[in-house]
């Protein structure tokens, strides 16, 4: 499989160890104002920088090479990705997070918050730890996991270092240098807490998901997730 690498930070090159150990091929890698040919490739993995994610998924789905995003900090767009990647039925994967154990964490999150969803004597609230040299704040998976949150509670919207009240999910988000991610959902009540915790202890696990997922993408047509990619149901 020749892959393209749109993004050649620490994610891009982490990418790039793990294709190549499972037989791939790197035929493009693009930072920000490269110019490129995006047909030399079967697919395209996207770890670029907010403001470039964009025209990097648009540029792969106007010339049908599947793509796999994993930025985050863009999604103003998304649905305008989707829109046109139904269009041109080309195949598109966007995910705040590739790691396999974290898309197990979000279904987690999402039943835990079913079974909570009647005690209102919890109050909920998350915590995100990222390196330093993470743009976005909350994280995308800090997001994924409030949204699955609030499709089982009556929980409406999250909120950035807020204070637990009645309608939002206050999230507090750290920046401390060389944590890959480490992200924690609390229910705290007057007589116990409910904590549950992912920690990422490299960034190998990112990379190895985003690569099996383009493995999965190539040869289909549509709009997927992890969810598919795992077989989540």
């Amino acid at each position: 499989m020749k892959i393209a690498l749109l993004g050649y930070g620490r994610m891009g090159k982490e990418i790039e160890k793990i294709a190549i150990s499972r037989g791939h091929e790197i035929v493009i890698r693009k930072d920000v104002n490269d110019i490129i040919n995006i047909n030399l490739a079967d697919v395209a993995i996207d770890f670029s920088v907010p403001f470039a994610a964009f025209d990097n998924i648009s540029n792969c789905i106007n010339n049908n090479v599947p793509v796999i995003s994993g930025t985050t900090g863009w999604l103003d767009k998304y649905h305008d990705a989707v829109a046109l990647c139904k269009e041109k039925n080309s195949a598109f994967i966007y995910a705040s997070n590739y790691s396999l154990g974290v898309n197990i964490f979000f279904e987690l999150n999402k039943q835990l918050a079913k079974m909570m969803s009647n005690l209102e004597d919890y109050n909920i609230s998350m915590e995100e730890i990222h390196h330093t040299k993470k743009l976005d704040a909350p994280s995308g998976t800090a997001i994924t996991l409030a949204e699955g949150i609030i499709e089982n509670t009556s929980k409406e919207n999250w909120k950035l270092d807020d204070k637990t009240s009645a309608e939002n999910i206050p999230i507090v988000a750290k920046r401390i240098p060389n944590v890959p991610g480490t992200h924690t959902v609390w229910y705290d009540s007057e007589v116990d807490s409910i904590e549950i915790k992912h920690t990422a202890h490299s960034r190998k696990g990112f990379a190895l998901g985003a690569v099996v997922a383009a493995e999965w993408i190539i040869g289909k047509k549509g709009v997927f997730s992890m969810k598919d990619v795992l077989n989540i149901r």
